[in-house]
């Protein structure tokens, strides 16, 4: 169920609210597109910024528009337990298929902290879980041995989200977790590598705006077609690299504007890209063949 391009959903605003109809129309793009699945409220999402109720708001309207014709992951985590729960809580009431939970962030806890912590988010629903394991931005990562004992104590831990890049990780964890347990890359660039190494798939930032290049890659990779996932990776890569030139989602947000998906506007601290990264992207959209509007 959890495969393929998952795309890590931007968050519109317009003068300083969230865009909800722009955001509506995004998640039907998406699905047009061929986006196999959704996370809104991630950190692509601009999760940090938004309030309580824009969270819980955001991941109902993405639920009422994807309407189950693609699996829901909604963003639920926090380095507070009791928050994490209280979103997962919610996720689960309105309708999302999965959460997606990351390390907690700011406060390092121990391995035995995150078992705990993520044990008290799974007794609290009935829902599957994806781990998320970011450490470029938590610094605390999930070790293996932890993620296979919190599978092992916990049948609704499903899989994880693995930002962290390293192929070594990749297929330390087929090896411990076993195939059926869902691997999925939290890292565009090295999305390639994670399927040749036993994913199962991409929660990306690019999809926000090449979603349809996503999925094609996606679907090559499922079908073991690797050398025509080389080729869609070789138009990407520029796209890739570009976007994380400054601080996510500065980057997508700048060429979703281009697209007339939304506006370039966020949350500060989060502040528009610079005109000298702005041009490299150009040349990037360019490369990968996607013409604004």
């Amino acid at each position: 169920m959890f495969r393929g391009s998952i795309t890590a959903l931007i968050t519109p605003f317009a003068d300083g609210a969230v865009d909800e109809k722009a955001f509506s129309s995004f998640v039907e793009w998406q699905i047009k597109e061929g986006s196999h699945g959704l996370v809104p409220m991630g950190t692509t999402g601009e999760s940090p910024t938004v309030s309580h109720e824009e969270h819980r708001r955001v991941i109902e309207i993405c639920v009422d528009v994807a309407d189950r014709r693609v699996p829901v992951i909604a963003g639920a985590g926090s380095n507070s337990t009791d928050e994490a729960i209280s979103l997962t809580k919610f996720a689960e009431d309105i309708g999302a298929d999965a959460v997606l939970s990351v390390v907690p962030y700011y406060n390092k806890p121990t391995q035995e902290g995150l078992f705990q912590h993520f044990s008290a988010i799974a007794r609290s629903t009935a829902l599957p879980i994806i781990l998320y394991s970011v450490p470029g931005r938590t610094v605390v990562d999930l070790s293996v041995d932890t993620i296979a004992r919190l599978r092992d104590a916990h049948a609704n831990i499903v899989g994880i989200k693995d930002a962290t890049a390293s192929m070594e990780k990749a297929s330390l964890e087929r090896s411990k977790l076993g195939p059926d347990f869902i691997l999925l890359s939290g890292e565009d660039m090295t999305a390639l590598g994670f399927m040749a190494h036993g994913g199962h798939g991409c929660i990306s930032v690019t999809s926000n705006v090449a979603p349809k290049l996503c999925a094609q890659f996606q679907n090559a990779c499922m079908q073991g077609n690797y050398a025509a996932a080389l080729m869609l990776q070789d138009k990407l890569v520029p796209l890739h690299k570009s976007l994380f030139l400054e601080n996510n989602p500065g980057g997508v947000k700048y060429v979703a504007s281009k697209l007339g998906l939304c506006r370039n506007e966020f949350r500060l601290p989060v502040v528009p890209i610079s005109e000298s990264n702005e041009k490299a992207i150009d040349l990037a959209l360019s490369h990968a063949g996607i013409v604004p509007n």
